[in-house]
């Protein structure tokens, strides 16, 4: 109490403290770097990773882009080539004139190398840059290259689709917030009883989110995915916290003539309740830390720190905003929309065996969907964005004229005699869908002695340590095809170089899709032993966390198995995320029932009266609370161009409504069914149980 009456007390200090802290939160905002390519959360001992860095390190060679330029004369092409040269952090441009002078016809060149790199109306030039693939120096001088190249020019790579990505984050992610907060607040003027009060809800979780966007500042950076959905979820997740209190200190007002005493008790009621249920969230987010595709674990802190600046925000800043604004608050009021529950609540238990059939018949394809969803979840990052993006259609390009989806980097040891690595560039070559493998050895030829070449063409491709290769494949990134391929080749080069390195996007990608099948396990374990020892705690009981977590686990396979029948391919971080902040945000309704069910039957109320009663008090509540998750991310679903933003707000839009269903509907049934053996499995019921059995045997007797 000491603590709810200090908060009364200092009000005012607390909100200017608040406010100034916005300063530095701002400074932090502004400070802290967004991380847009997914590929640099993979471990860092995998051997694409450690590739990656030698490349770097050896040759100061990072990102890689072809640049297809069309219905150009090649002088023109050789003075495009010397500007885009001239660009900052540009390391080398690979042509026709970084061999041979333009004296010498094209056609001269051994028509496999000609045709590889020339069409009929179009050339192929690749670009290495000093700056690794999502560097900011690097977006920018990708930038600059579109600029230099103009409309005949199309740049493709990884550093093009994450500059695009960038510039789409960026112009949408304030709409984002403004189309969650609009839809959040017109739920809350729906189903709450007051017109004001959703605008101070808004500005105490609006300085909330900053203060977490801030703090993100002691990271380092974080993912564009992080920024662009942590203000939306916190919004989500926290606004139920401003509604238990507001509800708290209406209750209070009643027993109490003066309205900083209501809110004293209010706060301390609510810090109890708030507490409990913000934990299993916490857990739900902290259990993405175990995933060791690291940008989960990037994800995961900044929600759980967001939950708890929630929980903080609703117990200090909300309840001096709320007395400062008492009389146009209460002024405001008006009767909520929701009416008394009873009659629905008594109809649902009247017919609960129909909910427990309907629960057993959606269960097995409910679950078949859900485990063929994760089988056909897509990991290309390309296909996240719109058809109209420059990267897409510069893809679409070398595809079309090239017939080239992909290209990988081969790093060998320069002690590798040369008889070998043609031998092994020649079994390459045979490889299903690769088209060409480039080194020095396939450009010079088995006749011409790679000592006449000038030094400047060798350093290209070799340092001291490794010769570079590359190896242009006709299959797409993250392709079972390409896949297959990238095994096939790893295994020819160990052969020939036990510590040679196979690395570029599609490695990476198939690095990721292995990684990503063993976190989906282990976070998916990890978040339902967490959530479940945590509802055994706090309603000390055996049984009630197997159903609780089966009622909401039963929500998640609905949810996440409606791809599959649907026809829908997820982006592959969907399922991971959306399954534990699922399980996290929405077992707090099936909590509040089933307390409230606990205290009826504790009470002496028969099992039917008690679940009843429960269903009565809570579906107000659930209603909110579920409304308001849907409401803040299911118009960011419907307006967002980046794919991977909208389908995971519009899992978590359709997870929050399947899970208050299932709440609502199920689990009073299973409540009715089960309720002999929570009795028995329960600490607080197991009198419940007995003082039965005595009546049962003084009415036989």
């Amino acid at each position: 109490m000491r603590f709810s009456k200090a908060v009364v007390k200092y009000r005012i200090p607390i909100l200017i403290l608040t406010v100034l802290l916005m300063i530095p939160a701002v400074i932090g905002i502004a400070n802290t770097r967004i991380n847009y390519d997914m590929l640099n959360y993979l471990p860092e001992d995998m051997d694409t990773t450690i590739g990656q860095n030698e490349l770097m390190e050896d040759f100061g060679k990072g990102a890689f882009s072809f640049i297809i330029v069309e219905d150009m004369p090649n002088k023109d092409v050789a003075t495009l080539k010397a500007k885009i040269e001239q660009v900052d952090h540009v390391d080398t441009v690979i042509w026709y004139d970084t061999l041979f002078d333009l004296s010498v016809p094209m056609e001269l060149l051994p028509d496999k190398i000609y045709t590889e790199f020339n069409t009929d109306h179009s050339t192929m030039m690749a670009v290495f840059f000093d700056s690794s693939t999502s560097a900011d120096i690097t977006m920018d001088a990708i930038r600059e290259i579109r600029a230099l190249c103009g409309k005949q020019c199309y740049v493709s790579g990884m550093s093009a689709l994450v500059t695009d990505l960038k510039d789409l984050c960026e112009q949408e992610e304030p709409i984002y917030v403004g189309i969650a907060v609009a839809l959040a607040c017109g739920a809350m003027l729906l189903f709450l009883d007051s017109w004001l009060v959703p605008f101070v809800f808004l500005a105490s979780i609006g300085m909330m989110i900053l203060l977490n966007l801030g703090s993100n500042i002691f990271m380092g950076e974080i993912s564009y995915i992080t920024k662009a959905l942590s203000a939306v979820l916190q919004l989500a997740v926290t606004m139920d916290y401003s509604i238990f209190l507001w509800e708290s200190y209406n209750e209070q007002r009643v027993n109490y003539s003066d309205n900083k005493e209501a809110m004293a008790v209010a706060i301390q009621k609510t810090l109890t309740s708030v507490v409990g249920s913000s934990i299993t969230t916490v857990a739900g987010f902290i259990s993405l830390c175990f995933m060791s595709f690291t940008m989960g674990r990037d994800l995961g802190i900044v929600m759980a720190k967001g939950v708890l600046l929630g929980v903080i925000g609703c117990v200090t800043v909300l309840p001096a905003l709320i007395l400062i604004l008492d009389k146009p608050l209460q002024k405001t009021k008006h009767k909520a929309l929701i009416p008394n529950m009873g009659k629905f609540a008594k109809g649902i238990v009247k017919v609960f065996p129909v909910f427990l059939v309907i629960f057993a018949l959606l269960v097995p394809p409910a679950y078949y969907g859900y485990s063929k969803t994760n089988d056909e979840v897509y990991y290309d990052m390309g296909q996240c964005l719109p058809e109209d993006m420059e990267y897409v259609i510069a893809n679409s390009k070398l595809a079309e004229d090239f017939n080239i989806a992909s290209t990988h980097m081969l790093l060998i040891d320069t002690d590798v005699p040369t008889k070998n690595v043609r031998k092994m560039i020649g079994e390459m070559e045979q490889v299903d869908g690769v088209k060409y493998v480039l080194g020095l050895e396939s450009v010079v030829g088995s006749r011409v002695p790679e000592e006449i070449l000038p030094n400047s063409v060798v350093e290209i491709l070799k340092s001291d340590k490794w010769e570079l290769m590359l190896i242009n494949s006709e299959y797409k990134v993250a392709s079972d095809e390409v896949n297959e391929q990238i095994t096939q080749l790893n295994a020819i080069l160990k052969r020939y170089d036990e510590g040679g390195m196979l690395i570029g996007e599609a490695p990476c990608m198939k690095d990721m899709i292995e990684t990503t099948a063993h976190d989906f396990k282990v976070v998916n374990a990890v978040s339902i032993l967490a959530i479940f020892l945590i509802i055994a705690l706090v309603e000390k009981s055996v049984s009630l966390p197997f159903i609780l977590i089966a009622v909401i686990e039963f929500a998640i396979f609905i949810n996440l198995g409606l791809p599959h029948y649907l026809g829908q391919s997820l982006p592959f971080i969907a399922p991971i995320c959306i399954s534990t902040i699922q399980l996290g945000a929405t077992v707090d309704y099936a909590i509040l029932t089933t307390t409230r069910y606990k205290a009826e039957r504790v009470a002496g109320a028969q099992k039917k009266q008690a679940v009843w009663t429960a269903l009565t008090a809570s579906i107000p509540s659930i209603i909110i609370s579920g409304m308001g998750l849907f409401a803040a991310t299911f118009g960011v679903a419907l307006y967002s161009n980046i794919d991977i933003i909208s389908a995971m707000c519009m899992l978590m839009a359709r997870g929050a409504v399947v899970s208050m269903l299932s709440v609502i509907f199920i689990l009073p049934a299973l409540l009715l069914l089960c309720d002999g053996l929570v009795c028995v499995t329960t600490l607080d019921m197991r009198k419940i149980r007995k003082s039965q059995n005595r009546t049962v045997e003084v009415t036989s007797k």
